[in-house]
């Protein structure tokens, strides 16, 4: 196992219904290495599970990770995991900080929209803007007050913030509505996590808004299907190596590499997390994953190769 780092845990705190807050330490003192607001760790979970959870505490802090995890019913193991299994005192492995989340600092207003577990990640953008005197506000939906974790430390930052919890207000948020009354500076930056229906929602209004700084973060994959003019068999060249290998409808392009005895990173295997992001050096990839944006996958500078294909017959990577 490559790249990963040793993690104590600390510390589990109850935070909401639900939800465990997780505080990791380095198991011999010292410092983990840096992040940035938006970042995630993979958690090397000891039942062999390998999950995605994004920081929340204080980007400047270097002693610890804190993540938060809402126990899924419909738990594939992960959440499962660490709710009824993980202890304190407990030694795992962590991957180091990624981020495809990324705060733009400089924004003139940031509105942060978060639904349920979606503002660990938010949590840290508030604290990060707040420590560079920015102006910053926050959403922050629930389906009911317990379930919105955090609170206190969102009260705490004294930044406006506009709850919504849908069993008092009788249903969910008018998102659209709610964006439109926050159109308030030029060039102001909209990010939001959450469910899959509230990203949507998030997206489509964003668009009718012409708002175009919205950056969204999923949980679960948006299911792409292969572009009509992808190709079902190509070739792709690893530059580093001078190899080439032939993809074949049998096999992803990623399964396709470590079939081949590539050693290539990877998490998630669903175009989420961004840990298999590749340099893309010649070819038209088909992007199909849910972490690069409509810019970004029209440059084709990289590709996530766990879940995206190729419009050309050839490909060439930086591998």
């Amino acid at each position: 196992m490559t790249n990963t780092l040793n993690a104590l845990v600390h510390t589990l705190r109850y935070e909401a219904e639900a939800t465990f807050s997780i505080e990791l330490r380095p198991v011999d003192g010292g410092e983990f290495p840096a992040f940035e607001a938006g970042a995630h760790i993979d958690l090397h979970l000891p039942n062999g599970l390998v999950r995605s959870y994004s920081l929340l505490n204080d980007a400047r802090e270097r002693h610890r990770y804190v993540v938060a995890v809402l126990k899924d019913r419909a738990s594939r193991g992960g959440s499962r995991y660490v709710h009824e299994q993980l202890r304190v005192g407990s030694v795992i492995k962590i991957g180091a900080p990624r981020n495809a989340f990324k705060l733009h600092e400089e924004a003139a207003h940031t509105v942060l929209v978060a639904g349920g577990i979606g503002i660990t990640p938010l949590l840290c953008m508030a604290r990060r803007l707040r420590s560079l005197g920015r102006s910053v506000e926050l959403l922050y939906f629930a389906r009911t007050r317990k379930h919105a974790a955090f609170i206190d430390d969102i009260n705490a930052l004294g930044i406006p913030v506009h709850w919504h919890f849908d069993e008092q207000a009788g249903g969910p948020p008018d998102i659209k509505a709610l964006l439109a009354s926050r159109a308030v500076k030029a060039q102001a930056h909209y990010y939001a996590c959450g469910p899959a229906v509230m990203l949507d929602a998030f997206e489509k209004c964003c668009a009718e808004l012409g708002y175009t700084q919205a950056h969204v973060e999923r949980f679960s994959p948006v299911e792409v299907a292969a572009a009509k003019d992808a190709c079902s068999t190509y070739t792709v060249h690893l530059q580093r190596s001078g190899r080439d290998i032939v993809v074949t409808p049998e096999l992803s392009l990623l399964k396709a590499l470590k079939a081949a005895g590539c050693n290539v990173p990877s998490s998630c295997e669903e175009g989420v997390c961004g840990a298999c992001e590749t340099q893309v050096l010649a070819g038209v990839p088909d992007h199909r994953d849910s972490v690069l944006s409509p810019a970004e996958k029209a440059a084709s500078k990289s590709m996530m190769i766990c879940v995206s294909g190729c419009k050309s017959e050839s490909l060439t990577l930086d591998i």
